[in-house]
């Protein structure tokens, strides 16, 4: 089982930028679909965005509410998934958790259940 640990985040302006990391233990990691979410208190576990990895073949799947804001990226030597936030909002405020995936295709990447192994959680606080 992969073992996920967020960093990164922090107090940001509102259109300032920010970068989450993720690291995973494990020599499969470039094998994983690799998700971020997002969840307030009180709220269900909103995704944010995945990346994938077929044939050679990367995919990246957003969030209709991040769409041109925020990028997901991996860097599979280093076994890292990234998270660049640009222009951030205030409503991007919560604790944003990395997770790991064995499924592929555009409707498991944005399921959260479809995700096996979790990090413990980063926190973003956009000031406005």
């Amino acid at each position: 089982q992969v073992q996920l640990v967020e960093s990164g985040g922090g107090l940001v302006q509102a259109g300032g930028s920010l970068r989450l990391s993720c690291a995973a233990s494990g020599r499969t990691f470039s094998t994983y679909t690799m998700g971020w979410f997002r969840q307030a208190p009180g709220k269900e576990r909103e995704f944010v965005a995945a990346i994938a990895i077929a044939w050679s073949v990367s995919s990246t799947y957003y969030a209709d509410s991040v769409k041109g804001r925020l990028t997901i990226s991996r860097d599979n030597a280093k076994n890292t998934v990234y998270l660049q936030m640009n222009s951030v909002k205030p409503e991007d405020t919560t604790v944003y958790y990395c997770a790991a995936s064995r499924y592929f295709g555009e409707a498991h990447a944005y399921t959260a259940a479809s995700y096996a192994a979790w990090g413990q959680g980063t926190q973003v606080t956009v000031s406005s």
